[in-house]
This record gives structure tokens, C-alpha cells and sequence, in this order.
């Protein structure tokens, strides 16, 4: 992996991720329950990274209030109070790049001397109240915090659901093999639908498109080797 220290949500940022498979996407290609899927909401994500790549940069976006709010609570609150619920402090970094170029995550730390991640939510009350109750990762961020594994090699991931006045929820999470070796079969398929895509894009143009583009090898290749620790 390539740990890559920028701001999360600025310019450079943007254009790192831009064309990758990301955590956050990730569920756009595999069910909760570790099922390939298909159909438009497949084809509707291949085709905006399709543009992405394309364009060398990300596509225009309006950030909300709600994202804003949400980004302040999780530098101001959200961390302190993981570090204070389990001791184990932190460390930020911008993007996590998997080898093959293709896919990255953008985790909310690392948590140092240890080799396992972090994933915090900033919800609105009563689902954070609802996850409370479960005791469990939402079904919605289970790819998500499964990819972050498979991006950096780590063996484990902590989920955090967070809102001020409420006990927050912490859930340590261990890889899930078999999660994964669906998640390497939907990133194959997907890459190979990406590349004729994109192949197609570029005979429809009579050659490439004139602009740079993110770097993108053609050629999924699974990562399997140990990943070292961040921080002693």
C-alpha cells in the first residue's frame, strides 16, 4: 500500500482518488451479505469512473451543510472520543493507495502501534441510537470497512458511530475471508468491464482524450502480502 498525507476532501485529494475504486464505493459492487452484484447501479458506477479517468480529475460536486457539520464533529469530537473509549491513539493520513494503482481508501485514522484501521460515522440521532442498540457495523458500511482491509493488508478495522450527548458505539471488526474473496471476484469482472469500456471510449474518440489522466494500470492484481504497522 501507498499511504498518501493530504487533506481528505482537498484539491489533491480529489484528484488521487478520482478513477480509483474507493471504500465508499465499494458497495456499489458487493451486497452486505458478500454477493456480487449487477445490474444499473453496477453499470452507474463503472461510468463515473469511466468520467473520472476520462477528465484525469474528479467530476463537479455540491457539498452540503450536513457533510460540512459532519466533517467538524469528526475532527473535534469523534477521534478524541474513540482515543478516550479504548485508549489507542490515532494517527490521520490523507489516502491509502493499493499497489495495483486501481482502488484506495480514505480511512478516519490508523491506529498506531497496531495493525488495523478506523471508520467513524457522524449520523443523525436516532440511527445512532438504532446502531447502539444493534451493537453491530451497519449492513451499509460492512463493504466498506471489509475494503479498507483489503486495500491496506490489516487484519482488523474499528467502526465508530458518533453523536455528541449519546455513548458512542465501538465495534472492532476482523477480516472476513470469505467477504473477501467475493470482493476479488466483483473487482475483477469490474475491472475487465472498466478497461473495455474505457476501450471503447477511446475508438469512439479516435485515440485517448487530450489531458492528462490519473495513473491506472489496465491489470487487476490481488494483494496478499503482511502489511507493516504505523507508528510504535
Amino acid at each position: 500500500m501507498k499511504i498518501h498525507n493530504m487533506e481528505q476532501g482537498g484539491v489533491d485529494w480529489s484528484i488521487m482518488r478520482s478513477g480509483k475504486v474507493t471504500a465508499s464505493g465499494m458497495d456499489s459492487l458487493i451486497t452486505p451479505l458478500g454477493k456480487v452484484r449487477t445490474g444499473e447501479g453496477v453499470k452507474t458506477y463503472m461510468t463515473e469512473l469511466l468520467a473520472e479517468r476520462w477528465i484525469g480529475g474528479p467530476l463537479p460536486a455540491v457539498q452540503g451543510v450536513w457533510d460540512l457539520d459532519q466533517g467538524k464533529i469528526l475532527e473535534e469530537y469523534a477521534r478524541p472520543a474513540f482515543t478516550l473509549e479504548t485508549g489507542l491513539e490515532v494517527a490521520t493520513v490523507g489516502f491509502i493507495e493499493h499497489d495495483n494503482g486501481r482502488m484506495g481508501a480514505s480511512p478516519d485514522g490508523l491506529v498506531i502501534g497496531r495493525q488495523a484501521g478506523l471508520e467513524i460515522k457522524c449520523p443523525h440521532i436516532e440511527n445512532h441510537i438504532r446502531y447502539l442498540l444493534d451493537g453491530k457495523v451497519p449492513q451499509q458500511y460492512v463493504a466498506q470497512v471489509q475494503f479498507s482491509m483489503l486495500v491496506t493488508g490489516y487484519p482488523q478495522w474499528y467502526f465508530c458511530s458518533f453523536r455528541r450527548s449519546f455513548p458512542p458505539l465501538v465495534v472492532l471488526v476482523d477480516r472476513d475471508d470469505k467477504f473477501h474473496a467475493a470482493m476479488e471476484d466483483a473487482l475483477a469482472g469490474f475491472f475487465a468491464d472498466l478497461d473495455a469500456a474505457y476501450k471503447r471510449l477511446c475508438e469512439f474518440n479516435g485515440g485517448p482524450p487530450p489531458v492528462k489522466q490519473t495513473s491506472m494500470p489496465l491489470q487487476y492484481e490481488p494483494e496478499t502480502s503482511d502489511k507493516p504497522d504505523v507508528g510504535n
